[in-house]
């Protein structure tokens, strides 16, 4: 793959914060760019749209500002308040582009801090220090700080020597905005006794506990032992306390995410049954909890309903239940209200089908992919749902990711 030199006019912004221009061959989405700019850019020869990357801005755009040039943090080079409104038209674009529906989309909703938010990173180990896969390739992006996450993460990274993690290759780390605490996964091959010097390690450098966690294509899908210390600690969702894990699956922004949390809790409203489909942990169950005489969380993993579980121990409510299963449990147990927190992917045709079939009015749809969540939408309101407000939530500043709210009524 050979690379040239061209300049451009950038258009716009699309999905995954690329600028999108145009030249006598057609589209090419720029990383690195803002609307309105002129660019020399480095253009990528290959199969597909034509990608390349700024190598100079020759007029810049007024939001335009210094950032970090990390993978991580595709939107850093724009101002906050532009990064809201581009990621409002990312949502725009999705719903008449994909979902083929003429709707107004309120204002993106900020997140309450713009830096050192993230409570999750996984770093590669190398001799030279942690970094992060370049967006192409498996080789490392070593850095000096990481200004996405929380400071208790940095102070843990500052004080690590990388050739005693060894035979570890990555890292995986989670802090709670809670009680400070932080704690680590090793990723590796071996048995937990090879480990114990890098978890030694770990312990010396402030985290109270070390997993670790078996190479794997599918990430963290071939087990997660113990080595010492602590695998859970504590975090608030709002007035939900739950238990996280560096390997397990939290949102990376507690109160970017308690807003939406709450948002769609007062989407759904009240009355007899609520249904919190992908509801994982109990999240969005628990804040359902208060307005409804009965609420189920369903999901197909065991592995985060048994967390669920442990953690409605600690602040029982008699009203919820989990429950092992997918959309197709809808059929069997019913509802008024049903609300929707799939992953990427979003929802397959059967379970909108069951969606629809249901005996729910009432659908919130929580979702962290405009496009799919755009298709599924748009599936809904032509088999005769009413799609109400659109709110976007900022849970990942500085990138172009963008979390939607919303709610369709029969």
């Amino acid at each position: 793959m050979s690379e040239t030199l061209i300049t451009l006019e950038i258009e716009k912004l699309v999905a995954g914060g690329l600028g999108l221009a145009r030249d006598d061959s057609g589209v090419v989405l720029v990383r690195g760019a803002l609307p309105g700019e002129r660019v020399s850019v480095t253009l990528r020869t290959g199969k597909g749209v034509r990608q390349g990357r700024v190598a100079e801005v020759l007029r810049a755009s007024p939001e335009r500002v210094d950032g970090p040039s990390l993978p991580t943090a595709d939107l850093a080079h724009a101002t906050y308040a532009a990064q809201l409104a581009f990621k409002r038209g990312f949502v725009e674009e999705a719903l008449t582009r994909i979902g083929k529906l003429q709707h107004d989309v309120a204002e993106t909703v900020p997140s309450p801090e713009q830096w050192h938010y993230r409570n999750t990173a996984q770093y590669l180990i190398t001799p030279l220090g942690l970094g992060y896969r370049e967006r192409r390739g498996s080789e490392a992006q070593v850095f000096e700080e990481d200004p996405l996450v929380m400071a208790q993460i940095t102070q843990v990274v500052k004080k690590i020597d990388p050739l005693l993690l060894d035979p570890a290759t990555e890292i995986a780390f989670r802090a709670s905005h809670k009680t400070g605490e932080v704690v680590a996964a090793l990723i590796g091959a071996g048995e937990p006794k090879v480990f114990l010097r890098a978890s030694d390690h770990l312990l010396d450098a402030g985290v109270v506990g070390v997993s670790l966690a078996a190479p794997a294509g599918r990430r963290f899908s071939a087990g997660v032992q113990l080595i010492a210390g602590e695998s859970e600690i504590q975090e608030d969702f709002g007035d939900v306390q739950l238990s996280i894990s560096a390997t397990g699956f939290a949102q990376v922004n507690p109160p970017a995410a308690t807003l939406a949390y709450r948002s769609a809790a007062a989407l759904a409203g009240s009355g007899d049954h609520a249904v919190d489909l992908y509801g994982g942990t109990g999240a969005i169950g628990r804040q359902l909890a208060p307005h409804f005489r009965r609420v189920t969380v369903l999901d197909t993993d065991e592995g985060a309903l048994t967390r669920g579980r442990m953690d409605l121990a600690a602040a029982p409510l008699k009203n919820l239940k989990f429950r092992q299963g997918d959309a197709a449990l809808l059929d069997e147990i019913g509802a008024d209200v049903v609300v929707v927190d799939p992953p990427r992917v979003g929802l397959d045709d059967g379970a909108r089908d069951k969606l629809h079939d249901s005996t729910a009015d009432r659908i919130v749809y929580v979702s962290c992919d405009p496009a799919t969540w755009a298709r599924d939408v748009g599936d809904l309101v032509r088999r005769g749902w009413k799609l109400g407000p659109v709110t976007p939530h900022d849970f990942y500043p500085q990138t172009s990711h963008v979390e939607i709210v919303t709610v369709l009524d029969r």
